[in-house]
């Protein structure tokens, strides 16, 4: 059931002021006052030092009770999911599997101290001229952090998503500040969470979650001066605001926000030549799943200009033109979207035949054409259209491809297709794309993330706003950590980890 408050100290609490939800028949949700920011960030302080004082093993069983909650609800929250999302019921019962095993894969991550990346020194008293003293370094946990739930993964990138797990895992009491794209869906999962508090016996102010505008809520919670530090997944702007907010406080704190990405594939002449077909209608696919709304949408494919370039272009028209109307996340994002394709239009030819959807809220591919020449000089090109948007950017060599990947931005992901073949033309290529993106593949589309250790997430400014962090997979918690050295230090006063 449904309370329409904001989650704040282990209660539920309510202000005068309400967002109604058209999706849930206009069901009213508290939003969060400045009076309920203030009150939220001070439980988090409270709450920091007992809980990240917990043991790895006490932590490590909270996450996993958090994901046995979830299943708990897992009927509910699918349903609210569909309701305010759009997205269909095998999608949100998969995404809920995936964010469950996230809170368990960094529950198992914990039990380790690996993460921890303890070092020793041991003491030289007999060094000369100067002895050693004894140090050790272990990594401990930041302080309260704030997480903005994403708007289209309102589980895996939300309330118990990955920023959230890796920093409850880390120790860090969090406060999240609920998408009002999905509220009520956010609500259940934060309900999942508080029983989880119950059970397990956690401080009150461990999670919270609040409601309310971004621009209102969200910017009193960053600025707050007990928060340590932000998770953010969205738009450029929007991030970027928040980025600047972040480092202009008196004591600024860091922001780890994922901001946009048009991730390019790199079409080779050899790939070319033997699979046109295949990558033309594989990229139709990847490019209207989820109707285009992932971070890691390939909107661009570049490839030397010629028949094969035609084939391609002619296989993903032909599949293009059988992909049913989709409905997207939200009002916003789908005028944003049809605005994005009208700018399009304007600037290129379009290849795709299509058309645009007359049923509110849901939207049709758009596929376009242009030469390189022409995307390297007009920005408004290189800009996420978030959506079934894609540009076939056509150079007239090889030369003049190596000079796109030169120049363009900071991406999430670039993409090979090559053959043996190609291998020299993609020795030459890969130092520009390592140094461009956080994943780069070969022969394969990048929609689709892998929630591993290996998992890079993130890249290059605007991909996100610090190269050195991934929002997925294990290395996600060195966001929430800062290393500590203990320098002489009695061997009773030492944390667990560095003892012995």
């Amino acid at each position: 059931m449904l309370l329409g408050k904001n989650l704040i100290n282990g209660g539920w609490a309510g202000s005068s002021k309400t967002l109604a939800s058209a999706d849930l028949d206009g069901f009213e949700f508290a939003q969060a006052s400045a009076a309920d920011v203030d009150a939220a960030c001070l439980a988090a302080r409270k709450a920091f030092r007992p809980y990240s004082q917990k043991t790895r093993a006490e932590r490590a069983n909270f996450l996993r009770v958090i994901a046995e909650q979830m299943d708990v609800l897992g009927d509910a929250i699918t349903a609210h999911g569909m309701r305010e999302t759009g997205l269909p019921e095998a999608r949100l019962n998969g995404e809920r599997g995936r964010t469950t095993g996230q809170l368990r894969m960094f529950a198992d991550l914990i039990e380790d101290t690996a993460f921890l990346d303890i070092r020793k020194d041991g003491a030289l008293p007999d060094r000369a001229p100067v002895p050693r003293p004894d140090l050790r370094l272990t990594h401990q946990a930041i302080g309260p952090v704030v997480v903005f739930g994403a708007s289209n993964f309102p589980l895996a990138f939300s309330t118990a998503g990955g920023d959230t797990a890796s920093a409850l895992a880390a120790g860090c009491p969090v406060i999240v500040k609920g998408h009002s794209a999905h509220a009520g869906t956010a609500e259940l999962v934060a309900q999942a969470i508080a029983e989880a508090i119950e059970i397990c016996g956690m401080p009150s102010g461990t999670f919270q979650m609040l409601q309310g505008s971004g621009r209102v809520v969200g910017s009193a919670l960053v600025q707050h001066p007990e928060i340590t530090a932000v998770g953010f997944t969205g738009s450029l702007a929007g991030g970027r605001a928040l980025y600047d907010l972040c480092h202009s406080r008196p004591n600024p704190i860091p922001f780890y926000g994922e901001l946009g990405s048009v991730n390019p594939m790199f079409c080779l002449p050899n790939a070319m030549a033997a699979r046109a077909p295949g990558l033309g209608a594989g990229w139709a696919a990847s490019l209207t799943m989820g109707a285009g709304q992932f971070c890691t949408n390939p909107g661009i494919a570049v490839m030397v200009k010629g028949d094969d370039a035609d084939t391609l272009e002619s296989a993903c028209v032909a599949a293009l033109s059988t992909v049913a109307e989709q409905k997207m996340l939200t009002d916003g994002i789908h005028t944003a979207f049809e605005q994005g394709v009208g700018q399009f239009r304007e600037l290129m030819a379009e290849v795709s035949k299509c058309g645009t959807s007359t049923t509110p809220r849901f939207a049709l591919p758009a596929l376009f054409k242009v030469t390189a020449k022409e995307w390297m000089a007009t920005p408004a090109l290189q800009h996420e259209v978030f959506g079934t948007a894609g540009i076939i950017v056509l150079c007239e060599d090889t030369d003049e491809m190596l000079s796109l990947a030169e120049g363009i931005e900071g991406q999430l992901t670039c993409t090979l297709h090559l053959e043996d073949a190609d291998i020299d033309l993609g020795r030459d290529l890969m130092p520009m794309l390592v140094e461009k993106a956080g994943r780069v593949l070969a022969n394969s589309f990048p929609t689709g993330v892998e929630v591993c250790s290996a998992m890079m997430h993130g890249g290059p400014f605007p991909a996100s706003t610090d190269v050195r962090a991934t929002s997925v997979g294990t290395l996600g918690i060195v966001r929430w950590l800062r290393p500590v050295s203990y320098q002489g230090i009695p061997e009773t006063l030492l944390p667990v980890e560095l003892k012995g």
